[in-house]
């Protein structure tokens, strides 16, 4: 399965994102050392997927796919986010090895693990090293490089090379769509970390609030049979469910 947006879109929608949602063309092509032409070119495809709107010399990423920094995020659906935290640390016993992303779900996830004992976590998440580290005997590893400002999360070749280390019992992920035809990021960065966990655990959680249900996101983050369980918190839509259980053999879980 191919990402829908390709490395110097993911790049405009990346750029609309930290700029508040919204850029002049020219600005655009400035930022990323490009022709106005170039821009032009793949705003076109962008526009056509539903993405971004085009403005009178300017473009605008649209309400559905515009990610709001980590704050905001881990804010929304508080109550869903936590019923789906809980039920993923009931699964997780003690002494278990596992990989956390830089999900706003996977956060809570954290705040639910710290009563765990002798947990090894591996993580690019500023927010789940300091929640479980220096606690309970646990074992945090962290991985290296620059930390994001809008999120507090580490990625790049360091982080990448320094996840590949690990084999772990389990790996807990985030998304943010959902659909029929697997699970999907806004960032590719964080799709190429998401992959590389997928690979390296024994077994796969997807944690997702029903919100991500339907949502537009343009960067597959590899194939769904990956996922062993989803865990959400209302039953997802009849065509993802029925996809899930028949193709992807994913067991899908639904957080009380």
């Amino acid at each position: 399965m191919e990402a829908r947006a390709n490395h110097r879109q993911n790049a405009i929608l990346d750029k609309l994102r930290r700029s508040g949602g919204s850029m002049r063309i020219h600005a655009l092509a400035q930022a990323l050392d490009v022709t106005e032409e170039t821009v032009r070119r793949n705003l076109k495809t962008l526009a056509k997927d539903g993405l971004v709107e085009r403005m009178h010399g300017g473009v605008r990423i649209t309400g559905d796919t515009a990610e709001a920094d980590f704050n905001a995020r881990y804010r929304e659906n508080p109550v869903a986010k936590q019923k789906i935290a809980k039920h993923v640390a009931e699964m997780l016993p003690d002494d278990v090895s596992l990989f956390l992303d830089v999900g706003s779900t996977t956060a809570h996830i954290a705040d639910a693990l710290r009563d765990h004992q002798r947990l090894l976590v591996v993580t690019n998440s500023v927010y789940v090293a300091f929640r479980l580290a220096t606690r309970n005997n646990n074992r945090v590893f962290m991985a290296g490089g620059e930390l994001r400002g809008h999120d507090g999360g580490a990625f790049g070749a360091d982080a990448m090379e320094f996840a590949a280390n690990f084999n772990t019992d389990y790996a807990v992920l985030s998304s943010a769509g959902i659909n029929a035809k697997g699970y999907f990021l806004f960032d590719l960065e964080e799709a190429r970390f998401s992959r590389l966990i997928m690979q390296q655990a024994e077994k796969c959680i997807m944690a997702a609030d029903s919100s991500k249900f339907g949502r537009v996101a343009p960067i597959d983050i590899g194939h769904p049979s990956r996922v062993d369980y989803l865990v959400c918190d209302q039953a997802p839509p009849d065509d993802v469910a029925s996809v899930a259980r028949t193709d992807w053999n994913t067991d899908i879980q639904i957080a009380k």
